[in-house]
């Protein structure tokens, strides 16, 4: 039986790339399918598809055909909503409930953004007798997103929704690793038909010549980008040749704050979650533990004894807890970190490959207790599911500690205390922060990172902004 292939979407039509690639199963490291290999050429003709799109369709003025067509797009997803589980669970390595809870999460985004592009608003004034002022805000033209493979459907919806809310057409470049995938998210935007051809433009790419052909062509006008940080410095130096508009979500290191008077039988689920949740490979895992001295050896404890339990498995498997990581070259290389840390550190936890002889991705949670806040496992974000242990003695030591690092996109504060978690939360360097919890977004409230964790913001009405420009028109009375 022949194994599916998946092919690009460049101007309402299908095209394969200069190469095949092949789609993988982490929890085996055997093929699925095949994928159409995009590079510099593909982007290069979905960049100029977009710009005919945007120029000579009615898309960029009519709000009302943006609200049909994210409505219609939402209808088509949720059709497929299945298809997308299996798929995830088999190439990207998620467990079910994880893979539902991206599809389950990315279908309202985009009615969300259906509800923005016809709610979106300016101001007037008349600003001296008979003289009036007004604000409207217009797309800005053509908008780059280039998404990882973590969590690549509601990563790319989070990008591209309000991209097109806003008026602006879209040219998508999607990882690899997940190629099936995101040849079924293909499908689906090929088949929303309120959508005209050239709207939305997407490839697969394994290698490194389309991306950045995307930021910085002359053709795109804003890049949005989520993923790392080192990346995210690259892609803004390149757009800022053209002085494009970049919304970059980073890296993190999110720190998990842990009081002395916090339940810590409602905390230590949740902070198992925060670093197992998608094998850790998520940008807001609480990947750091900060507990107060006090409590310091009652929730190691607790700790040690959760993250060893958890079931390492794949998804057919119903007591398994957690799946593999993306692919065994990542598994190593987390594996690699964690047997270094034994330097600077005292491994708590130690986890490691479920086969060290195989080629499977399974990695089992780790948990490393460190002091000094220089150390890599600190300062470095793993993407997998590594937590350090580290302890603090009063709120001021605490928020030393949690600010620490370049990162700043998120950060949970654990206390019973009505005050305290917002009085710490407040002084702390992060984008969201989370009061006896962990994970929790909202479409109609915004997210993003301070520092080294990225610019600008997506979800929420921020999220229009970023792909539009505002026009100041100005009448003033005539002669008469």
């Amino acid at each position: 039986m022949s194994l599916p292939h998946a092919r690009n979407l460049i101007d309402g039509q299908w095209h394969d790339g200069h190469a095949s690639g092949t789609a993988c199963a982490p929890a085996t490291g055997q093929a699925i399918g095949t994928f159409a290999d995009a590079g510099a050429v593909s982007a290069r003709h979905a960049i100029d598809a977009a710009r005919r799109a945007f120029s000579d369709t009615s898309w960029a003025h009519d709000r009302q055909l943006r609200a049909r067509a994210l409505s219609e797009l939402a209808d088509r997803m949720s059709a497929r909503r299945d298809e997308l589980v299996d798929l995830l669970c088999l190439e990207n390595g998620k467990r079910r409930a994880d893979a539902a809870m991206e599809i389950d999460s990315a279908i309202p985004k985009l009615r969300y953004n259906a509800a923005l592009a016809l709610t979106d608003t300016g101001r007037a004034a008349e600003t001296s007798p008979h003289s009036y002022s007004m604000t409207i805000h217009q797309p800005v033209g053509v908008a780059a997103v280039i998404v990882p493979w973590n969590s690549p459907v509601i990563l790319a919806v989070r990008s591209f929704a309000p991209a097109l809310a806003a008026g602006c057409t879209v040219v998508m470049k999607m990882p690899a690793q997940t190629g099936l995938t995101n040849g079924l998210l293909y499908e689906i935007i090929a088949q929303t038909t309120a959508l005209p051809a050239g709207v939305v433009n997407a490839f697969t790419e394994s290698g490194n010549e389309g991306a950045p052909l995307l930021v910085s062509d002359p053709g795109t006008d804003v890049v949005s980008y989520t993923g790392s940080t080192a990346v995210g410095r690259v892609i803004m130096a390149q757009a800022a040749r053209h002085l494009k508009g970049c919304s970059l979500e980073l890296g993190g290191k999110s720190p998990m704050v842990v009081f002395d008077d916090a339940d810590l039988d409602a905390a230590v689920p949740v902070l198992t979650a925060a670093v197992t949740t998608f094998s850790g490979q998520f940008c807001m895992a609480g990947s750091r533990i900060l507990v107060q001295r006090s409590v310091a050896d009652e929730l190691r404890g607790r700790l040690i004894t959760a993250l060893e339990a958890v079931p390492v498995g794949p998804d057919a498997d119903p007591g398994a807890a957690m799946g593999p990581v993306i692919d065994r070259a990542q598994a190593l290389r987390i594996d690699s970190l964690v047997a270094e840390s034994a330097g600077y550190g005292r491994i708590l936890v130690r986890g490691g490959l479920l086969t060290p002889d195989g080629d499977d991705a399974y990695v089992r949670p780790s948990l490393v207790e460190v002091d000094d806040l220089a150390a890599p496992l600190i300062q470095r974000e793993v993407f997998g599911p590594v937590a350090t242990f580290e302890v603090f003695d009063d709120e001021n030591d605490a928020v030393h500690r949690a600010n620490a690092t370049e990162y700043g996109l998120a950060a949970s504060v654990w206390s019973r205390d009505v005050d305290r978690p917002l009085r710490v939360g407040r002084r702390l360097d992060a984008g969201t922060v989370w009061i006896n919890g962990w994970g929790v977004i909202r479409d109609q409230f915004e997210e993003g990172g301070f520092k080294q964790s990225g610019v600008g913001r997506l979800n929420g009405p921020r999220a229009l902004a970023e792909f539009q420009e505002i026009k100041h028109l100005v009448h003033t009375p005539g002669a008469g």
